[in-house]
């Protein structure tokens, strides 16, 4: 995926609504194009860099594994999240993910198994 850093305040078009990002936060594009933000604080615990791209420069970045709670939802509905700010919003059969770290977001029905394996 490729990764901007942004340098100032801006709202991120999300698949599942806008998103409120801070200076420093990273805006990731995955391979459909989609966006979303993730905050600075977090970012270096969840993601990589892809060499020849270095830590904290704009580039290609890897997802580091870890393990995080998921339910998919039967129903539409809709998320705060840790900002208080930016509202995501789910349909039925969209995954809600608990990242353990106080973050909770909403993956898509159809990019949830190609981001995610199911653990039993």
């Amino acid at each position: 995926m490729q990764v901007r850093f942004t340098a100032e305040a801006c709202t991120v078009q999300s698949p599942e609504g806008l998103v409120q990002a801070k200076p420093g936060d990273a805006i990731l594009t995955g391979t459909g194009g989609e966006h979303w933000r993730v905050s600075k604080a977090r970012f270096h615990d969840k993601y990589r860099p892809v060499p020849p791209t270095r830590a904290g420069e704009d580039g290609a970045y890897m997802s580091l594994p870890s393990r995080v709670l998921t339910v998919q939802m039967r129903e539409d509905f809709a998320v705060l999240l840790a900002d208080g700010q930016s509202k995501l919003n789910g349909r039925a059969g969209d995954w809600l993910v608990d990242y353990g770290d106080g973050s909770l977001g909403i993956v898509g029905q159809a990019i949830f198994p190609t981001a995610y394996e199911i653990l039993d």
